[in-house]
């Protein structure tokens, strides 16, 4: 499991690979915070929980990402805890995190350009386009 970042002219782009889809999901998440430069603060500790639906994996996949960014933008929160349900049109998450100290540069949106999550022999990979 893990991530890279992928070069992209105009956004951030970052390769995902897990052996299973809530981990899949789980590293997208800390791809985006580590594009970023998330820096989680040291006070207390947050619970929040997050349920969508969806047509396919890829539309729970830019639910759950898009969740964070607003947590990001509009309530000064970061999570890098996080316990999944997946099924294919249906998403659960409970999740931990804290107030975020820093962000080196904001995520606006997470997009579906050339979005697809795709099974191979090790588990699942996507690459994800993130607007910055």
């Amino acid at each position: 499991m893990g991530f890279e970042e992928i070069s992209h002219t105009a956004d951030w782009s970052a390769r995902v690979w897990a052996p299973d889809l809530p981990t899949l999901f789980k590293e997208a998440a800390r791809a985006m915070s580590s594009l970023s430069g998330t820096v989680a603060g040291n006070g207390a500790r947050v619970s929040k929980t997050f349920e969508a639906k969806g047509i396919d994996l890829e539309s729970l996949l830019v639910a759950f990402l898009s969740e964070l960014v607003y947590y990001q933008e509009q309530e000064d929160l970061t999570f890098d805890v996080f316990d999944l349900a997946i099924a294919s049109q249906w998403l659960k998450v409970a999740m931990e995190g804290a107030q975020i100290e820093s962000v080196d540069k904001a995520i606006k949106a997470v997009t579906y350009h050339n979005l697809r999550i795709e099974r191979n022999a090790e588990g699942f990979e996507t690459t994800i386009v993130f607007d910055v």
